[in-house]
């Protein structure tokens, strides 16, 4: 059940970013605008990440899951049904609230059902594997159903939707609000409040400008709110949220991997997808296979992972899934030029990228709960979620800023494209360092 809440989220989100082209052309929505069709989900799921995963530890799992899901399906019919781009986008932004209280949920039913070590580990893997085969399956599906009409790739998740929700009322076992604590609506309120503030301003900025005085007014807003919750949660009784679960170096390490993969990744596929389709003019379909080895790579790969983290650690994989990554990234700068050639630019890529995926995602998720107690097990795994959602609109406004270029001249090559993948490749470079440095100086200091 809780793998296959994962594989609906897998399967909406690579669906609709095969769709966004189609979606630009009929309702003629811009590059810029386009990317609110994939922030304005993340804008609400980064935005509650944090609370839906502590919500779920203080108000009970399997209540908070089951009313998450019903949202979810709700806001999947309408957006099937809108004919106006900034509806849309609000129903993105609802199934991202929905998505922010799931998707922890999912996450900490599964680590306090399953004791931390193999056990964990190999859960962790066939969780990993169930959103991979919903992506990958996403981008032929997507890939069909938008030859038909877009809006098939926003209806289809609501029968899904709705057969995981029955299937929860029966699987789930019902389980009891936590004893005390969380009593804390000044903390609640300006996280809340902050999160969806910072969240906006990022995603709104390549619109606005970095430098405009409403993208200034709501940073410094932002920041305002968040100092205050962290004031907040120093000194109330109840504290909404341990702030010495950032204590950690392992969990403040695995946060930061979550912002390189994500970011990385899904800023590169944002930018495949628009250079195939409306600069190579692809069809879906075409794209969607272009890009589908990754997705299959991950499916077919995860599944091991977990015996790998038994046999040699989170630290070691993690430094293993961000050289992967950057060597993707790498390959793709040394031989693209101005027009990429799939099997020897693309593919290649597309596999390094899916083999860093496999072994990042797992990795990042194990190091971001061990240690944690059952209790906290939403908040960790709303932190590490909340990080891998909000590196993402992070990564995905500052490309959509250097790849915009000329709205009134459509692209013809891949030349305005090259800033996007010196991004990527920045970002997942800095992954690899702050992975490699720690451990590099662990081995260094019995020596000194």
């Amino acid at each position: 059940m809780l793998c296959a809440v994962l594989f609906l989220d897998g399967l909406d989100v690579s669906m609709v970013g095969v769709a966004l082209p189609s979606i630009g052309d009929e309702l003629g929505l811009s590059t810029t605008s386009l990317q609110w069709i994939v922030n304005g989900y993340v804008l609400g799921y980064g935005a509650l990440l944090l609370l839906g995963g502590r919500t779920a530890d203080l108000l009970g799992r399997r209540h908070v899951f089951l009313i998450a899901l019903g949202v979810f399906a709700v806001a999947s019919l309408v957006g099937g049904l809108v004919d106006d781009g900034t509806l849309l986008i609000a129903t993105r932004f609802i199934k991202g609230l929905a998505a922010a209280f799931t998707a922890p949920t999912a996450l900490s039913i599964l680590t306090t059902t399953f004791h931390e070590g193999p056990a964990r580990n190999r859960a962790l893997s066939v969780f990993s594997v169930f959103g991979a085969s919903g992506y990958s399956s996403g981008l032929i599906l997507g890939g069909l159903l938008t030859s038909f009409g877009w809006r098939w790739t926003f209806l289809i998740p609501v029968p899904l939707a709705l057969g995981a929700l029955a299937a929860g009322i029966v699987l789930i076992p019902r389980d009891r609000p936590a004893a005390g604590g969380g009593h804390d609506l000044i903390g609640a309120a300006t996280l809340t409040t902050g999160m969806l503030l910072a969240v906006y301003t990022v995603v709104s900025a390549p619109d606005r400008g970095w430098l405009d005085p409403v993208t200034l007014a709501s940073a410094v807003v932002a920041v305002a709110l968040l100092a205050g919750f962290f004031i907040t949660e120093k000194r109330v009784r109840h504290p909404l949220i341990r702030l010495g679960i950032l204590r950690t170096g392992t969990v403040v390490r695995a946060n930061l991997s979550m912002i390189a993969l994500f970011g990385s990744y899904l800023s590169f596929q944002f930018m495949m997808t628009l250079y195939l389709q409306n600069v190579l003019g692809w069809t879906p379909l075409r794209m969607a296979l272009a890009l589908l080895p990754a997705g299959l790579l991950v499916a077919f790969g995860s599944p091991f992972v977990g015996r790998l983290i038994d046999r040699y650690g989170t630290p070691r994989l993690l430094i293993s899934s961000m050289t992967s990554l950057l060597l993707g990234y790498a390959w793709f700068l040394l031989t693209a030029g101005n027009t990429p050639h799939y099997v020897v630019t693309i593919l290649p890529t597309m596999l390094l990228l899916g083999g860093g995926f496999a072994f990042g995602f797992s990795s990042i998720t194990a190091q971001a709960t061990q240690g944690i107690a059952d209790s906290e097990q939403g908040l960790a795994s709303g932190l590490v979620q909340t990080s891998g959602q909000v590196g993402a609109a992070l990564v995905l406004a500052v490309l959509t800023a250097l790849i915009a270029g000329d709205t009134t001249a459509p692209a013809t090559d891949f030349s305005q494209f090259h800033p996007g993948v010196n991004l990527v490749t920045g970002v997942a470079l800095i992954g690899l360092l702050l992975n490699l440095v720690p451990l590099l100086a662990r081995r260094r200091t019995p020596a000194v």
